[in-house]
């Protein structure tokens, strides 16, 4: 028996170093539900960047996801949510999206938006759209009411007009502020917004909006409404919606990728979405960054710019709101 005992020591040595791994690697409670948003990613400098004018984005960061986090308290779904969240900030100048829309360099606004739900897998877009108010409406009327993902210009304002999604003049997304941009032609490429979230169903939905690039050339089309690229959604892996340099996240399939690292190589959310925004995506000199939250309802913000608007949320951590790296 004596000659066993150093051997049984060492096997009970190992069950409870297992043991006590299998501690620190527990994951908290999962949350009801969660929530994050974005309003754009860019190389933003701090000392130039007022502390009145930082209150003011995350003040209507907060409004919006406050929106969004009431439907999901309440049982309403991740699709209401994202919609009512995106809502708040396509109606508001600061963003890129909707009223704050840049102009082309024609001098007129193009939009881009789409959806993805994450439970059946549905998806619905629109592009260079002009005329509609609220570009992720016409995304989900097209997921909801059509067959297909993808409807652009003349063709995706006709079909949002007949499926009650508002109608507005084109003078309703002039803002001074964008109007400046486009008569000093500054290459504003970031500002998109989007929202992903989980609700107590543990379904998940990812949306983005976007105005695209101030001066781009009439009919561009970024990676906002291209599923797989600017958004992604899937109950088993996660939702993610993108912000930065359209063309490189188009080329990178950015959201999928993130989904497809998590399903193929068992990594985190977290991991996965470093390695794309910080490793894959930094050696092409692409900048910008994503959110997203898995399942589980962890939530990430990954971004390689100076700053990221961003706000976050769920039943277990209240509403927060950030804008630079560090905050």
């Amino acid at each position: 028996m004596k000659k066993y005992l150093p051997l049984l020591l060492i096997l009970l040595w190992s069950c409870q170093a297992e043991v006590e791994d299998t501690k620190e690697q527990s994951t908290p409670e999962k949350p009801e539900w969660a929530i994050v948003i974005h309003g754009g990613a860019g190389n933003i400098q701090q000392n130039g960047f007022s502390q009145e004018r930082q209150a003011e984005y995350q003040q209507k960061l907060e409004e919006a996801i406050k929106v969004g986090s009431v439907i999901l308290e309440n049982g309403g779904t991740s699709l209401e949510a994202v919609e009512a969240s995106i809502h708040i900030m396509e109606n508001s100048p600061l963003f890129n999206a909707g009223k704050g829309a840049v102009f082309n360099a024609l001098g007129q606004n193009e939009m881009d938006a789409s959806i993805m739900d994450g439970e059946s897998g549905k998806a619905g877009a629109v592009a260079g759209v002009r005329h509609i108010k609220n570009p992720i409406s016409a995304a989900i009327a097209v997921m909801e009411k059509s067959p297909h993902v993808l409807l652009i210009g003349e063709g995706a304002e006709e079909f949002s007009a007949n499926n009650e999604v508002e109608i507005t003049d084109t003078s309703w997304f002039y803002t001074e502020r964008r109007w400046k941009s486009y008569e000093k032609m500054k290459q504003d490429k970031h500002g998109t917004v989007g929202c992903v979230a989980l609700d107590k169903q543990g379904n998940i939905v990812a949306g983005t909006s976007t105005g695209g690039m101030t001066m781009k050339m009439p009919g561009r089309v970024g990676d906002s409404p291209i599923i797989g690229a600017g958004t992604y959604a899937d109950n088993h892996t996660c939702g993610i919606s993108a912000t930065g340099h359209g063309e490189f996240f188009i080329r990178n399939v950015v959201a999928y990728d993130v989904a497809a690292i998590m399903k193929y190589q068992g990594k985190s959310i977290q991991n996965a979405a470093t390695y794309v925004i910080q490793d894959k995506l930094k050696s092409q000199n692409a900048s910008g960054g994503i959110i997203g939250l898995d399942g589980q309802g962890n939530i990430i913000m990954e971004f390689n710019t100076t700053a990221m608007f961003r706000a976050w949320g769920s039943s277990k951590q209240p509403v927060a709101s950030a804008v630079f790296k560090g905050d």
